[in-house]
């Protein structure tokens, strides 16, 4: 296992629709054990493979350190496919550092994927769990935090990476 380099925006990888993963291999296995490792290290609960560069339907999640009582998740090509009720919940993301936003979610949701063994699963979320998974959803379809929020706060998010890339250049 090893530690992937966290791809940031505006890198062009986090804009784009991932592709569906067709057939679970050892490739995928190692991108899914080397997500994880990558997700603990940076104190994040969820990432999905774009952030590392992989532009294929793969997300990692695990919320324990929020909800005990979860454990980690690894699905491929997940889905949402029902979504109730809304809750607003401040949220950070690995790609997008130095920006937590409050962002509109369902509050519970069904989704349908497989998991590393070849099954198709179907998990519920609620909570916690229902924001990280739609925040990883988001992502392999090319939406960024950033794509949530405010117009204003959207601005004010990249003039400040715009200033900090200036002052980067002039020392």
């Amino acid at each position: 296992m090893s530690v992937l380099e966290i791809f940031k925006y505006p890198h062009p990888v986090l804009k784009k629709r991932c592709e569906e993963v067709d057939r679970i291999d050892g490739e995928i296995k190692k991108l899914i054990y080397d997500m994880t490792e990558t997700m603990y290290e940076a104190n994040g609960i969820g990432l999905a493979a774009c952030q590392v560069g992989v532009p294929r339907r793969v997300i990692v999640v695990d919320v324990s350190p929020i909800d005990p009582e979860k454990e980690l998740l690894a699905i491929i090509n997940p889905e949402i496919i029902s979504g109730e009720g809304e809750i607003d919940h401040e949220e950070g993301c690995l790609s997008v550092p130095d920006c937590l936003e409050k962002v509109k979610r369902k509050e519970k949701i069904l989704i349908r994927g497989i998991s590393p063994e070849g099954k198709t699963i179907e998990i519920p979320g609620e909570g916690i769990l229902s924001i990280a998974l739609q925040h990883e959803i988001d992502h392999i379809n090319g939406v960024l935090i950033l794509d949530r929020i405010s117009r204003l706060k959207r601005e004010l998010y990249r003039n400040k990476l715009k200033k900090e890339k200036r002052k980067e250049e002039k020392d």
